[in-house]
């Protein structure tokens, strides 16, 4: 970190700190979790670097993370980075299960699941993940239906498709039984 301070004297003597904080460039932290990641069967969900350096690392997996997983990146990111020359603070972890989805690995790793999926226009459907494309989702959601002539409602199955550009929000809904 430099700093470089400057004063004015005169009728008035006022001090200005002018803190030179670089950020450390989110490509190259980056690269290193790529060249980390090729040697392991996971996946980059986010990488957020802070003004203060603070590196936050959001992983996941086809079959989950582990603790290891997690300790594992976080050593190999601080022997590629050298705290000599960037301060920073790191820290690594999965995505939490009831974190909205962020990339289309997360869609693919989840089909078969149940999750809730809240679109651009506002509207809200919980069913089970069938098929994922790369332009949109299929979900199989309940629905309730009064047959005419009938005089109770009956729930169907019903197959729907929703474009990835129309989804604000997708969420795993876990249920215990």
């Amino acid at each position: 970190m430099h700093a470089i301070f400057e004063m004015w004297r005169g009728l008035k003597s006022p001090l200005f700190l002018l803190i030179d904080k670089s950020m450390i460039d989110k490509d190259v932290v980056n690269q290193v979790v790529e060249s980390f990641i090729d040697q392991a069967d996971i996946f980059v969900v986010d990488i957020i670097i802070t003004n203060n350096n603070h590196i936050s690392i959001e992983i996941d997996s086809f079959e989950g993370v582990s603790l290891d997983d997690c300790v594992n990146l976080s050593r190999y990111i601080e022997s590629k980075i050298d705290r000599e020359q960037e301060d920073y603070e790191l820290e690594v972890s999965s995505a939490g299960l009831t974190s909205p989805f962020k990339i289309h690995k997360q869609y693919i790793k989840n089909t078969g699941k149940e999750v809730e999926v809240i679109t651009t226009t506002g509207s809200k459907y919980t069913g089970v993940l069938k098929a994922v494309s790369a332009e949109s989702i299929e979900l199989i959601v309940d629905k309730t239906i009064k047959p005419e002539g009938s005089k109770r409602k009956i729930t169907i199955q019903e197959e729907i498709t929703i474009l990835l550009q129309n989804i604000k929000t997708t969420k795993l809904i876990i249920r215990f039984k």
